[in-house]
């Protein structure tokens, strides 16, 4: 299986904190990499939440998924969520994104939970199409975005 949780394979964690980094900086503001780098080593433990799933071709990272007990400030009450979706741009549209996405739904649901929650600036589409319903639409860090949830299957 070329989905593999990031504690088995730490030495990724540089390239997905600069690849999350990039992506997401506008939406953690005053966080650098250092300092992503540095909350992402709570990944490296042993339970579900938080850690990080990612999918390696030829042992390299092309993508990544999150599982975090809270994603937005406003939202303490819901619990899990689905964070830090990123596929490297040359291995977009192959399915990689989806089949992390289900692999984290999948995990979550075997351990227990019946909900998962996520908020995206812009993919409510693609996350819709695997199941998602989106629950609100607002304001999050000066950007807005789509919160979402799934309902996952029993165990």
């Amino acid at each position: 299986m070329p989905i593999v949780d990031l504690s088995a394979v730490p030495h990724h964690l540089p390239t997905l904190a600069a690849w999350h980094q990039a992506e997401w900086a506008y939406l953690n503001p005053g966080e650098n990499l250092a300092m992503r780098m540095a909350r992402m080593q709570a990944y490296l433990g042993d339970g579900l939440v938080p850690s990080t799933f990612v999918y390696e071709h030829r042992g390299q990272p092309v993508g990544s998924a999150a599982i975090v007990a809270s994603d937005m400030d406003e939202r303490p009450q819901w619990s899990p969520w689905l964070a830090s979706v990123f596929v490297a741009p040359e291995f977009r549209r192959q399915g990689i994104g989806s089949r992390l996405v289900r692999h984290v739904m999948a995990q979550a649901a075997a351990a227990g939970y019946r909900h998962l929650y996520l908020f995206t600036p812009d993919q409510a589409a693609f996350y819709q199409n695997l199941g998602w319903q989106p629950i609100a639409e607002e304001s999050y860090r000066g950007s807005r975005v789509s919160v979402m949830r799934a309902l996952l299957a029993s165990a």
